[in-house]
């Protein structure tokens, strides 16, 4: 077995890619490996699984936990197809502010592990979406925030334009307001 990994433009955040194997009878693959990860630069240790479901046009995010229960994430889409997108909010970073996106669906097997001082968002592309993802941090409701979705500062390109958004997360706080009150800085 093997990943491959392809860097992003912001630092850590990376589109992993395992071996898929397919057949007349269907597939299998090895959704984590903790030896090729760590060889891979992805050290972390997670100590919990995730797993959502979402109908089409579901817009989960920008989310994060700060530094009082930080939070790793590997994220995967095991049915359907989403958008997942990170952004980086740690402060004085030379990318702060910038997004990432890739798509993640059951069909290219693809991940994205986003690392502490990043938001984390996606949207639902395929009729039903469930996303499983490993996280390096308990959740912790005292610890979690919010970043818009929708903050023309940002100008995240999302391809719904109505998407279904939670209340909590239309209540969000613009990148201008959290970087007022910052959860990470960054540190080279």
């Amino acid at each position: 077995m093997a990943i491959r990994i392809t860097k992003t433009e912001l630092d850590g955040v990376l589109i992993v890619e395992p071996d898929l194997f397919r057949d007349e009878r269907g597939f299998f693959l090895e959704t984590y490996r903790q030896d090729l990860y760590v060889a891979e630069g992805i050290t972390c240790s997670f100590v919990q699984d995730n797993h959502s479901q979402s109908r089409q046009g579901v817009l989960r995010g920008l989310h994060y936990q700060d530094l009082t229960a930080p939070m790793a994430k590997l994220v995967r889409c095991s049915r359907g197809t989403i958008l997942d997108v990170a952004v980086d909010l740690r402060i004085g970073s030379p990318t702060f502010g910038r997004w990432v996106a890739a798509e993640l669906s059951d069909q290219n097997a693809r991940q994205l592990f986003i690392p502490v001082g990043f938001g984390h968002g996606f949207l639902t592309l395929s009729a039903v979406a469930e996303v499983q993802y490993k996280c390096s941090g308990y959740y912790a409701p005292a610890a979690e925030g919010a970043v818009r979705w929708d903050d023309p500062a940002l100008g995240i390109i999302w391809p719904v334009a109505d998407p279904i958004v939670s209340l909590r997360d239309q209540q969000a706080q613009s990148i201008a307001a959290y970087g007022e009150r910052p959860a990470f800085v960054y540190e080279p």
